[in-house]
């Protein structure tokens, strides 16, 4: 059977206790946190036997391996929440496709129907020849990481209801988006991604003619690491940074290398990102000296997505095409990450992938109309 190692930092350690202290997350969140806090095995364990866990919370010994194994090959908010159904296969849609999805799946439905299934929509998208073919599994998978879900009534992604806010943000992306090329005034988008580092207790044993590779059954978690995405659509020229954490410090030093170093020559750098609490501008006063901050600042048309509308950050649909073609494997550290993108990152820009977003302001106007307020009298 193999064996799970939980090692906790000192912040993960005061994360689980606020959830755990708190109280106000769903019973098995509490749980699964209580869990991962007596299994720990790092510099602050307190040595407690699965046996004992098992006893006192009155789970089983499989169900504590499998919150442990959650934790190591996938994340805390995995083992803590649960990780979502994933079929063997990667998803069959890109980010035209996924665009054309989104704004379907939030249109009338046809006669008849009082919402979209899977199955109407992907019946929807061929006879509309988005495309000549289409599961309701693909359809799925496209909305899974949008949080969208069409077949109930709440919609987490794009609001229920009119909202000024939404469409004055998501006009205010789209009219950038349709800007030609400027070597001066390059559009970039950035987003960015944790990555867990997994290693191995011991080496493995390399394969050889009759004798297939081995691996020891037990892992260790290393802790994570964070992603930075830059992406120029238009030129197909993407930059990956890979820091220790994500914090307003590590934005900020983000912030001035892609000014200083990506594009000194720009005269203006338009901006899209998404709206987290640390992608502020006024953060640069924070670690900068003003005349130094006001330069960045000035330098850079800081462009947000609207709140749940992520995906019209093309950062992100390029961050998901990382992940998916080169770190879905283990890596011990961030030296192993950082090789790994640089060879992605070179192999991508020298083939000038780039995106081609179709999704314009009329359409949304027409798509997401149910989106505008009513004009005030």
């Amino acid at each position: 059977m193999i064996r799970y190692k939980i090692t906790l930092t000192k912040e993960e350690r005061n994360e689980l206790l606020n959830t755990i202290q708190k109280g106000k997350s769903k019973a098995q969140k509490i749980r699964n946190a209580t869990i991962l806090i007596n299994c720990d095995e790092g510099e602050f364990s307190e040595k407690v036997y699965n046996s004992t866990i098992a006893k006192v919370l009155h789970v089983s010994s499989r169900t504590i391996e499998r919150i442990k194994k959650l934790f190591v090959e996938e994340s805390m908010e995995y083992a803590l929440n649960g990780k979502p159904y994933e079929t063997s296969k990667p998803p069959k849609i890109d980010g035209d496709l996924e665009a054309k999805l989104v704004l379907l799946a939030c249109s009338e439905t046809p006669d008849g129907y009082a919402r979209w299934s899977l199955r109407l929509l992907a019946e929807k998208m061929v006879e509309l020849k988005y495309v000549d073919s289409m599961s309701h599994e693909t359809v799925r998978q496209g909305f899974k990481k949008n949080e969208l879900k069409p077949w109930k009534e709440k919609r987490f992604v794009i609001p229920s209801k009119n909202s000024s806010d939404f469409v004055y943000h998501m006009e205010q992306v789209l009219d950038v988006y349709k800007r030609p090329y400027n070597e001066d005034n390059p559009v970039i988008c950035s987003d960015e991604s944790p990555k867990q580092l997994i290693g191995e207790i011991r080496d493995p044993i390399p394969m050889e003619t009759g004798k297939d590779k081995k691996i020891d059954s037990e892992y260790v978690r290393n802790g994570v690491c964070n992603i930075f995405m830059m992406l120029e659509p238009l030129a197909g020229k993407r930059i990956v940074k890979i820091t220790n954490q994500r914090t307003k410090k590590d934005w900020a030093e983000w912030i001035k290398e892609i000014v200083d170093e990506q594009y000194p020559q720009a005269k203006i750098i338009t901006l899209v990102q998404d709206n987290l609490n640390t992608h502020n501008p006024a953060v640069l006063y924070e670690y900068y000296e003003p005349i130094e901050a006001k330069r960045l600042i000035d330098k850079i048309e800081f462009v947000f997505t609207p709140k749940h509308g992520s995906w019209l950050d093309m950062a992100e649909i390029e961050l998901n095409v990382l992940q998916s073609q080169c770190l879905k494997k283990r890596m011990e550290n961030k030296e192993q990450v950082i090789k790994a993108v640089n060879a992605w990152q070179k192999d991508r820009n020298n083939k000038v992938k780039g995106v081609n977003w179709q999704f314009t302001t009329p359409d949304a106007r027409i798509k997401l109309k149910r989106l505008y307020p009513t004009i005030l009298s």
